[in-house]
């Protein structure tokens, strides 16, 4: 699996070249080509998915509170 900042660069030249409505993407020298917007969906939706899923999370919450007395 790849690491956040690379995770991070593929999802924003893939949303560059959704945005410019460009079908074709390369990644490391690797170009792929999308045939419609809903594959490209797909694969932001995926990216995106694998971004959250590499990021910490927290775990516990230890809330503390007192009525001032």
């Amino acid at each position: 699996m790849a690491d956040l900042t690379q995770l991070t660069a593929w999802r924003d030249a893939l949303m560059a070249a959704r945005y410019q409505g460009i079908r074709t993407v390369e990644y490391d020298g690797k170009r792929v080509t999308y045939a419609t917007d809903a594959e490209m969906a797909a694969a932001l939706g995926d990216l995106n998915r694998q971004i959250t899923s590499t990021t910490a999370r927290i775990a516990v919450v230890r809330i503390q509170s007192s009525k001032g007395l």
